[in-house]
């Protein structure tokens, strides 16, 4: 009998907030160990909570951006459970009265199918500290220095039925978070944790016990993690057993999951209203005042890049894949005038793209600029320069050496577009090769690309392509 696959996800958006959720500590990531622990964060005697506002219009601009409810009126509790890495014994969260409702996002497959994913609530919450293995032998550490950090916890409805469906949405929400700018996406720092709750179920039945798998850092992992989870609970049902609620974790060593904890229920927790904090209250001012500064999101990215700059799908989505991709080739496009949308869109994801992943750079800190980048484009689209002689000029230009233009002028690079110097050379070659002209007028049409490759040679590249073709081609056919 066949199965049917649940799956739920919930994901931990690190805020891009320069102090922590309740207090002024730093969130700069690798700092000394605990030099950024604060005895608020810790709830030392004495301390009282002071909410950082920032975390408002992030929230909001989530909540907007997945067409989702808003709580006008939110409240923070206390999640009372021990750990090591949390000292005050509780967590301050978001329980019954979440930031942002009942959502959706949709995604999209590799085959192109399109499903939306619904998306339950994303509250409000301070991350804990880090258990730190290995440094002291045979010891457990501890680090505070991420104990009160800023947090997104987005809860998905268990609309899911495939490792690759799970994904695609844990994917988009990646990506959402980060055009937003709430979330810098990093997931091997930690500021984007994903967490996976898979159960099966035989068709009709009602829904299976979950097993949570916890805090899985690469989308890749993340698949193989569901994969394994799946193929583990169909093997314990069909020989018999039944599947624990539990908390698994993932050894991507061994390739399976494996038991962490018993899961708890929320009233294991025993969470209630916190008492140090007031309910927080927005108003349609605030949400507008986020509106209002919104950034375009990636979907309607896509759909304008392809309406407006005649481009297809595939160049558009590996365009808006980033904001930071998608605003570089805007400006490349911008000041070129329009003239060649394609051929920026080119540049930017092979010649430029390459090059990033190549030295391992961020766009932020490329030795080619827009400006540059668009400059040399520039010079292709007035036929100063081929498209050979810019790889040329480009490798150039990424070494630093100087502008399309001084590098054009400083290697004597510039296209020949002379016809009476170009129409020389093919008489030059022609004359010079009359059995391959025998050929050619004998039937033998491949002998162009002899022809086209000699004259290239003889102008050391910077014929014109387009002029040696017509003027060899009514000379051969003269």
């Amino acid at each position: 009998m066949s199965w049917e696959v649940v799956i739920g996800l919930e994901i931990h958006a690190q805020l891009t907030t320069k102090s922590k959720i309740f207090s002024g500590a730093s969130t700069e990531y690798g700092a000394a160990p605990n030099s950024q622990a604060c005895p608020i964060d810790a709830g030392m005697p004495g301390m009282l909570p002071v909410l950082n506002h920032a975390v408002l219009g992030k929230s909001i601009m989530l909540g907007l951006a997945l067409d989702a409810e808003l709580g006008m009126r939110s409240v923070f509790d206390r999640k009372n459970y021990f750990y090591p890495d949390s000292p005050k014994g509780y967590q301050t969260t978001q329980m019954d009265f979440p930031i942002v409702g009942q959502g959706k996002l949709e995604i999209e497959l590799e085959d192109g199918t399109k499903k939306v994913i619904g998306v339950t609530r994303a509250h409000l919450e301070e991350d804990a500290g880090k258990s730190v293995h290995g440094i002291v032998p045979g010891q457990t550490g501890i680090d505070l220095n991420r104990s009160g950090t800023a947090l997104l916890e987005i809860v998905s409805d268990p609309d899911m039925s495939s490792a690759k469906e799970a994904v695609a949405y844990a994917k988009k929400m990646h990506e959402l978070v980060q055009y937003l700018g709430i979330c810098d996406g990093n997931m091997q720092e930690g500021s984007f944790r994903v967490d996976s709750n898979v159960s099966v179920r035989r068709p009709g039945e009602p829904l299976g016990t979950r097993a949570e798998l916890k805090n899985i850092n690469s989308f890749k992992f993340i698949e193989k993690a569901i994969e394994i989870e799946i193929e583990r609970q169909i093997e314990v049902i069909e020989s018999g057993g039944k599947v624990v609620q539990e908390t698994r974790l993932y050894d991507s060593e061994k390739d399976i999951t494996r038991s962490m904890r018993t899961k708890e229920e929320a009233n294991d927790y025993r969470y209630f209203p916190c008492p140090d904090l007031l309910p927080v209250i927005i108003t349609e001012a605030d949400v507008e005042a986020v509106r209002v500064v919104m950034p375009e999101l990636p979907d309607a990215k896509r759909a304008r890049f392809v309406s407006d700059f005649n481009l297809s799908d595939y160049d558009a989505a590996v365009l808006t894949g980033s904001r930071a991709m998608a605003e570089f080739f805007e400006k490349v496009v911008a000041l070129t005038d329009a003239k060649d949308p394609k051929m920026c869109a080119n540049w930017a994801t092979s010649g430029f793209s390459a090059a990033l992943n190549r030295d391992g750079l961020s766009i932020e800190n490329a030795p080619v600029s827009a400006d540059m980048l668009a400059g040399m484009i520039s010079r292709i689209i007035d036929n100063s320069i081929s498209g050979k002689i810019a790889k040329q000029v480009f490798d150039a230009m990424w070494q630093g050496e100087g502008s399309a233009d001084e590098i054009i002028e400083s290697k004597g690079l510039k296209q020949i577009t002379d016809t009476g110097a170009i129409e020389a050379l093919v008489d030059d070659v022609l004359a010079n090769n009359p059995d391959q002209v025998e050929a050619y007028k004998g039937g033998q049409e491949k002998m162009m690309g002899y022809f086209v490759g000699q004259i290239m040679k003889a102008s050391g590249g910077q014929a014109n392509p387009g002029q040696v073709n017509k003027l060899l081609t009514a000379k051969l056919k003269a």
